[in-house]
């Protein structure tokens, strides 16, 4: 069986609360406004994610609730894991490697620019920058995430909230 990856970029945080940690900044109104958004068109493709691992910051929890709440997910059902908190790829590696194969179509909220190095490094694809809310599906040919790696993946589908702008 084939592997599917969605990589998916936390929407626009707020900077406005200067006192916040990094880790508690809230979604800004752009974010609250995107994260559906994304959310509904995520609903019209396919393969759907089986299961949404996200990293435990505030402006990704957030994403991850408001996406996984056009595909059916309740907040119970998205999954907390600390090593997405980074903003390199290997920690988004080593969570997506330790997914069970019984999973085969796998959701990851995080941040850049770990987002972004991770779909590159598995794609072999230069993708600049995935924008906030900026989501890549990439379609591996292994039977088990523990092989995944280097031009291993293909990019099926690369959206963001821009690509949808009403002006």
């Amino acid at each position: 069986m084939m592997k599917h990856l969605y990589l998916i970029r936390h929407a626009k945080s707020s900077w406005s609360d200067p006192k916040l940690s990094d880790f508690a900044r809230p979604l800004n109104k752009r974010g609250k406004r995107d994260a559906p958004l994304m959310g509904k068109r995520l609903s019209s493709v396919s393969p759907k994610p089986e299961i949404i691992i996200t990293s435990p910051a505030k402006r990704a929890r957030r994403t991850a609730r408001l996406i996984g709440g056009k595909l059916g997910f309740s907040k119970k059902d998205i999954i907390l894991d600390d090593q997405l908190y980074t903003f390199a790829r290997e920690g988004l590696l080593d969570a997506i490697t330790k997914t069970p194969d019984a999973i085969n179509v796998l959701a990851v909220v995080g941040h850049n620019y770990g987002i972004t190095e991770c779909a590159e490094w598995l794609s072999g694809e230069n993708l600049d920058n995935i924008p906030t809310c900026g989501i890549v599906l990439l379609k591996f040919s292994v039977s088990s995430w523990s092989l995944i790696g280097p031009g291993t993946a293909r990019v099926l589908l690369f959206d963001f909230p821009k690509l949808h702008a009403v002006s």
